[in-house]
């Protein structure tokens, strides 16, 4: 027989046959190869987009925690600030020795929660009154009337003050000192004015207003649920009765009356009373130093310089600062229905 077999082959020499490799089979590894290299490239993509989304990450919250940390500096320094401001309510230093004229401004509506409060005047006043080397205190007032009671406890205040520390209070007035604002001025000892101010008007009025026969005219109905009879006399909407009027009344003519104790006891017999001294009318104050109710010209400085004799003139108003007002109006958002209630009290104008 014939041998096929090339000579010194090894698989011919084991006896071994290798098959032939069809083109079928070749696509096939080349197919696997592909897909495992794409398989590697998938998931390296993916370990990278993870790597960068991870570092993204962490450098956000390294940002928003330093934007934190400076938020919390910014709101501690305007805290203290806040504090730093509530600190100083104006006013002079306390304690000074050397010889000079207290000034105390009483300017604006007399109210609570204004400038010219109660709480912010009797403050300034014992501040002035206290310090060794005020001469005498001035009133500086520009003001139209406000609340009797803001007015009333400045005036006790003010009597108190003079007989404690034995100092003289004298009512210097610029543009106007009319109802309230003249209810503390009744307490100096003296009270200049300018020939051209405006003083006087020593009266209560409660003011408001009725709206009943306009909502017959609309056809509009009134829906108010009270507990007590009179609970809702004051209100606009509803028709005001003969006793609920007479009632008010009453209350201001009592006010009245405290309001001309006042003036009495303070001016004394300088006081040339008429039928209409406590009628509410008003005065120049030429005219007002003619009929009592005040008692020369004169302007602060001359006052300071030629009464007092201490031209040095200091002031101790007090102003409400920025914190409180921060304050009452969160407050004020807080209790707006007791404001308006408050609102409705009688004020001298």
């Amino acid at each position: 027989m014939t041998d096929l077999n090339m000579p010194g082959d090894p698989d011919k020499e084991n006896g071994a046959t290798q098959a032939p490799v069809s083109a079928a089979q070749d696509v096939t590894a080349k197919t696997a190869r592909t897909a495992n290299s794409e398989t590697h490239f998938t998931q390296g993509w993916e370990r990278a987009t993870l790597e960068s989304l991870a570092m993204a990450a962490i450098v956000e919250q390294r940002q928003a925690r330093r934007w934190r940390n400076a938020i919390r500096m910014a709101w501690l320094a305007f805290l203290i600030a806040l504090v730093w401001i509530g600190m100083d309510r104006g006013g002079a230093a306390s304690d000074i020795t050397t010889p000079h004229t207290a000034m105390v401004k009483i300017q604006g509506e007399i109210a609570s929660g204004a400038e010219a409060s109660a709480e912010l005047i009797v403050a300034a006043m014992r501040s002035a009154f206290e310090d060794k080397g005020a001469q005498a205190v001035v009133l500086l007032i520009n003001s139209p009337g406000g609340s009797p009671v803001q007015a009333g406890i400045i005036n006790d205040e003010i009597l108190r003050l003079k007989t404690l520390h034995k100092k003289p209070v004298y009512a210097v007035v610029e543009e106007t000192c009319a109802s309230a604002a003249y209810y503390i001025a009744a307490g100096a000892d003296k009270i200049f004015v300018d020939k051209a101010s405006v003083v006087g008007s020593i009266g209560v009025l409660m003011d408001g207003f009725g709206f009943t026969g306009l909502m017959d005219k609309l056809g509009v109905e009134r829906r108010l649920m009270t507990a007590g009879e009179n609970k809702g006399f004051m209100d606009p909407f509803s028709p005001q009765t003969e006793k609920q009027r007479e009632f008010a009344q009453a209350m201001l003519d009592q006010i009245h009356q405290q309001f001309i104790a006042v003036v009495k006891a303070g001016r004394g017999a300088r006081l040339k009373e008429t039928p209409e001294t406590f009628s509410g009318l008003f005065w120049t104050g030429q005219q007002a130093i003619d009929i009592g109710l005040a008692d020369q010209l004169g302007n602060l400085e001359f006052v300071a310089r030629e009464v007092v004799k201490a031209e040095e003139l200091i002031d101790y108003t007090r102003k409400e600062n920025v914190a409180e007002r921060l304050v009452k109006r969160f407050g004020a958002a807080i209790g707006e229905g007791g404001v308006r209630a408050l609102r409705s009290m009688p004020k001298l104008h």
